[in-house]
Parts: C-alpha cells; structure tokens; sequence
C-alpha cells in the first residue's frame, strides 16, 4: 500500500503532494447539482457576476474534498480504517474556475487507540493552496490508522 501505517507518522513531520488539480466550471456545475446546491454563486454567471467576486466561486465543499482527495496517496492509501472527523475547516480565499490546486499536510498528534489494539490516531492539518501560492483552504483531521502488525 502506498499509504504509512500509524508507526510511520512522526508528529511534526510535512508532506508536500505531488498531485495538483485544475478545477474547472464543469467539475463546479456538476458537483453544486449533484449535492443539490442550487447556490448561484456557484452555477449562475449572470447572477455571479454581479457579486463582490465579479464571477462564479468554486464549491467550498468540493474543494475541501480535493484537498484531502489529493493527500491520500501520500498518508493513508489502503492503511486508514476510518476518518473519525474534521475540524477547523476554513476557506480564507475563494476558489474559481481555472485554479489550481496543491496541498501540504503536517501531522499534528499522533496516539495509540484506547479501544482498539490495532490502530492509532492520527491528526493531521491540511493546507490547500493555488497556483498563486495562496492558502484557499484548511482543515484539520483525525484518522484511524492501522498498526504495522496489525496489517
């Protein structure tokens, strides 16, 4: 698996993805109706254009699904049991059509499971920036890791 089991986090330490996104209208469109958000900020330029932004933003939430969509390969492909929860999700700059998109993730805390044998906690900070360097959004997350000798 290319994901790290819980032994394998050091607290402190930084990923720096490789993968990026380009996001576009069609992947904004398409994931604002699917999710049954008729927001026009997000599917109506007449009415978009009109705002403080002059144009359509990005669904936050699709955004926020990318930038942990990107971070998986890196920490948590095939070796996490389960997302126990975000916090602190923030979108400090919008999004819009043609960004792109790169994370950064640092883990936090790490500890052993009181329930569980098996697995450890692992909390991380995601940072999702775009092609300007500029943090679009961040979350913090709790995973529940697998063991090595557990695997």
């Amino acid at each position: 698996m290319a994901g790290l089991y819980y032994e394998q986090f050091e607290v402190g330490h930084e990923f720096r993805h490789p993968l990026t996104r380009t996001v576009t209208e069609m992947d904004n469109t398409m994931f604002s109706l699917l999710t049954l958000n008729p927001q026009p900020l997000h599917i109506d330029a007449h009415f978009a254009e009109k705002t403080e932004f002059g144009q359509r933003i990005f669904n936050s939430l699709y955004t926020l699904g990318i930038m942990v969509g990107m971070t998986v390969y890196d920490t948590t492909l095939g070796t996490t049991v389960a997302n126990l929860g975000m916090s602190e999700v923030n979108f400090p700059k919008p999004v819009f059509h043609g960004d792109t998109l790169r994370a950064v993730t640092k883990v936090l805390s790490k500890r052993e499971s009181k329930s569980r044998p098996g697995v450890g906690l692992v909390e991380f900070m995601h940072t999702c920036l775009n092609q300007n360097d500029e943090v679009v959004a961040t979350c913090k997350r709790m995973a529940m890791m697998r063991k090595q000798d557990a695997a």
